[in-house]
């Protein structure tokens, strides 16, 4: 377990770190969009090719994707029950993930500005 902890902490410290650079490399909102293209275009890849090699998957899956963006894991999450036949939870996923955060946000940001203002 050990282990497995290291190598996400790791792993999470390197995306967390080409997350960044690559919001000061583009232009706000471009960084975060091509963040979330590129990690979702690479768990797909990754979620294939190590379907055999489960070894790598807490360092580049969770750790380095999970630093990266967030969003990754959210789109092979959507895919999966797509193709397990479950669309309408897929759909339902989808709305309730982006309209639960972006309320989720709004509320935090409301609640932080009455409690500083």
């Amino acid at each position: 377990m050990l282990v497995t902890l290291t190598q996400v902490a790791f792993g999470g410290a390197i995306g967390a770190v080409l997350r960044y650079l690559t919001g000061l490399a583009l232009a706000f909102p471009f960084g975060t969009l091509a963040v979330n293209i590129l990690g979702s275009f690479l768990i797909g890849v990754l979620w294939v090719a190590l379907a055999d090699r489960g070894q790598w998957a807490p360092l580049l899956i969770t750790g380095i994707l999970g630093g990266f963006t967030t969003f990754s894991a959210f789109s092979l999450d959507t895919l999966r029950l797509v193709e397990t036949g479950r669309a309408p939870m897929a759909a339902l996923y989808v709305l309730a993930s982006v309209g639960l955060s972006l309320a989720a946000c709004a509320a935090g940001a409301s609640f932080t500005k009455g409690a500083l203002g």
